[in-house]
């Protein structure tokens, strides 16, 4: 008889979703749905409202990466302007954006996945999240919520606060760094790099630990998508985008974002308010691909630091070239938190940041635009279209978490297919599905919306609907 397995929600995750187990009549795990249940409406909400409130506006999107919205939008709003911001502006930009990976990468990896990895996926649920880590592994603890707060204190420097920056306009940046904080981040820098190394030779001392993880966290042959810099240097604010296969060919090459829509899909399903976009060329569901730190260090070059550098090279030495395992999300997180610190450093060196050239002003020269860079968790899009007056007339979002919807779906079912061995699913093996997810770091508040907090409920049902059994956490 066909049963289905229910976790909802998903924990330690940024936002809400629940799983979805489909067992068929053999007991056998013959599907797996990734459902965020709640309802988006960002983009509705923004139209009539002036182009130089969507930076404000957007960044409310989310807690987590408000400046990753900050950035795509006023991006959008530069071309619609039509202007070119001044060198200065654009270095401050970069600057920020590299606080928000720092940030935003410490945050998935010490506090979401370390409680994982660190006591081990059948550790005691209770026991098993941040301050259990802190109790086991009080320096790792320790150096990950330094880590972390360095980055929001770059974002500060620059932003004037931590969350929801008021700082970044279309033309440019609202001001400079000054030299006094310019100074204190340049001391507080070699701790954090130290902090990035630590945690990157602890991971690779963990691989062989969890081979068999490896092997089945979201292991399967999938486009890959970013942006490039030049010579196709790993870039994360600006650049054209690049399309890889699992065996490391270009499909694609020098696309041009603006034009996102000729080439990548959005399909919708029934059983989720996400949406799962697609490669056109290949087709629904074929065009799959995935984005993020996986994907960025898949399709480039170099990743154009010396540290960075040479810590690519043993990571694909590692992976056997192009790494195909999503566990490994957790590797390339680490790998682009210690290359965004080396940029920091040469960007804290950088007279231009203190320049008080750094903003180019003009009226409504173009009436749409697209605005594309590199969020911690893969390539974000705002497409705006606005009247004569600058009022939004039509607004869309491509998240990142948007395109990696298609590979979380397919990672749960690979997990359970894996894992699942009968009727009832142990502690451990629930937690290894909910990790499958943790390793894309969703950001599902940025793709929907959510109040309050929900206890995790696993059901497991028949065809007809009656309850077989019923597990509950919180």
């Amino acid at each position: 008889m066909a049963q289905r397995i229910v976790i909802d929600p998903v924990t330690r995750i940024e936002g809400h979703a629940k799983i979805s187990i489909f067992l068929d009549d053999a007991g056998c795990v013959s599907d797996a749905w990734f459902h965020v249940a709640e309802f988006r409406g960002f983009e509705k909400f923004c139209e009539g409202r002036p182009l130089a409130e969507m930076a404000g506006l957007t960044a409310r999107v989310c807690g987590i990466c408000p400046v990753s919205h900050l950035i795509a939008s006023v991006k959008a709003g530069d071309q619609i302007l039509s202007v070119t911001i001044p060198p200065a502006a654009e270095k401050l930009r970069r600057l920020l954006n590299l606080a928000q990976i720092v940030q935003s990468h410490a945050l998935s990896f010490f506090h979401l996945s370390a409680p994982d990895l660190l006591l081990g996926f059948e550790s005691d649920p209770q026991q098993r999240n941040v301050f259990g880590l802190a109790v086991a592994h009080p320096d790792v603890a320790r150096g990950g919520i330094r880590l972390r707060q360095f980055g929001q204190e770059v974002i500060e420097a620059l932003g004037g606060q931590k969350i929801h920056p008021a700082w970044v306009a279309p033309g440019g940046v609202r001001g400079p760094l000054s030299s006094e904080s310019r100074d204190r981040l340049r001391a507080r820098l070699p701790e954090a790099i130290a902090t990035a190394r630590n945690a990157l030779g602890l991971l690779k001392g963990l691989l062989d630990r969890y081979r068999e993880e490896v092997e089945s966290f979201g292991n399967f042959a999938s486009l890959f998508l970013g942006l490039v810099g030049t010579d196709g240097v790993w870039e994360h604010y600006d650049g054209k985008l690049r399309f890889v296969d699992s065996d490391g060919k270009i499909v694609a090459d020098q696309l041009d974002p603006a034009r996102f829509q000729e080439f990548l899909g959005e399909a919708v399903g029934s059983w989720s308010y996400l949406k799962s976009p697609y490669y056109k060329p290949l087709g629904y569901p074929n065009g799959i691909y995935r984005v993020g730190p996986l994907a960025r260090l898949n399709i480039c070059s170099r990743l154009g630091t010396p540290l960075g550098d040479q810590e690519l090279a043993e990571y694909r030495q590692r992976a056997g070239g192009i790494a195909r395992s999503s566990f490994l999300y957790h590797y390339a997180r680490l790998i682009e938190i210690l290359t965004s610190l080396e940029r920091i450093g040469a960007l804290l060196d950088d007279p231009d940041v203190l320049s008080l050239r750094h903003r180019a002003r003009a009226g409504i020269n173009r009436l749409e635009a697209v605005g594309c860079s590199e969020a911690p968790r893969g390539t974000l899009f705002h497409h705006y279209q606005v009247t004569e007056e600058g009022l939004m007339r039509k607004v869309n979002l491509l998240i990142a978490t948007g395109q990696n919807n298609l590979a979380m779906n397919r990672t749960v079912a690979q997990i359970a297919q894996r894992w699942i061995k009968g009727p009832r699913i142990p502690e451990g093996v629930l937690n290894r599905i909910e990790a499958g997810i943790r390793a894309f770091d969703p950001c599902l508040s940025c793709s929907t919306h959510a109040l309050g907090q929900m206890p995790l409920v696993v059901e497991l049902k028949d065809s007809h609907g009656r309850l077989l059994d019923q597990v509950r956490r919180g």
